[in-house]
């Protein structure tokens, strides 16, 4: 069995995980935790064969505690940025699975880790090391990666990444996260222009989505294409004709 140890600052996503974990018969989960400083505690004392690790987290990042681990374990991360930015540390002991995460990239994961697990410690990457370059790519700053939406006297703040689209109706535009609607200053050509393209591509005049919540494309009755989200409501978006081989490139398809 594999040994693995959890760090993910959302409760949520630490159960799902380690219920996707426990499915698939062949991981030990030796412990969890929602609290990045308990986890670098715990992986000073215990030796694991894998790490799930969120990115971005209050208090201490993924790519910090990393840093301060003596020996680090092979990394999983777990995250909301989309693969264009992670594929180039897919390699030796840095992996990565999209939330959100599902169970047949899980598989494939595990089975990469266990021909991992089987070489020499000295023959695989170093983990800080390309955990560093990682954090330069993804550095704050470079694109928009946070929101605020304001209703009242109350201000909601949005990961960038866990936006699954961006909707423009009654000259308002709107973030979509966890299927709720949250109302932002941001026109969506202003949002084009600080997203990350890479991320995020416009698929119709009043919409942008994030090409990591594309599950399925599909016929529109009318002769167009439908995108299916996975997102909690599996929302349906319209592509505009002319956008359709841009999406398409954009996912690779």
């Amino acid at each position: 069995m594999i040994r693995a140890y959890v760090v993910d600052d959302e409760r949520l996503a630490v159960q799902r995980l380690i219920r996707l974990l426990r499915d698939t018969g062949r991981v030990d989960v030796v412990g969890s935790t929602t609290e990045p400083e308990v986890g670098l505690e715990f992986l000073d004392r215990q030796d694991v064969d894998v790490l799930f690790l969120d990115i971005q987290m209050p208090g201490l990042t993924g790519f910090e505690l990393l840093e301060q681990l003596s020996r680090p374990p092979i990394v999983i991360f777990t995250t909301a940025y989309d693969a264009y930015a992670l594929n180039a540390f897919a390699v030796n002991a840095i992996d990565y699975l999209l939330k959100p995460i599902d169970s047949e990239r899980l598989d494939r994961a595990l089975d990469k880790l266990e021909r991992l697990s089987r070489r020499a410690p000295d023959d695989r990457a170093d983990v800080r090391a390309l955990a560093r370059q990682l954090a330069q790519e993804l550095a704050p700053g470079r694109r928009l990666e946070r929101l605020a939406s304001k209703v009242g006297e109350r201000t909601t703040v949005l990961d960038v990444g866990r936006i699954s689209h961006f909707s423009a109706k009654d000259k308002l535009t709107f973030a979509v996260a966890g299927g709720r609607e949250h109302a932002i200053d941001h026109t969506l050509a202003q949002l084009e222009e600080r997203l990350d393209p890479r991320r995020f591509v416009r698929i119709h005049r009043s919409t942008i989505v994030n090409v990591g919540f594309v599950q399925e494309l599909f016929p529109a009755v009318d002769g167009g294409v439908l995108v299916r989200l996975k997102d909690e409501l599996k929302s349906e978006l319209s592509v505009a004709r002319d956008r359709v081989r841009a999406l398409k490139a954009r996912l690779g398809i």
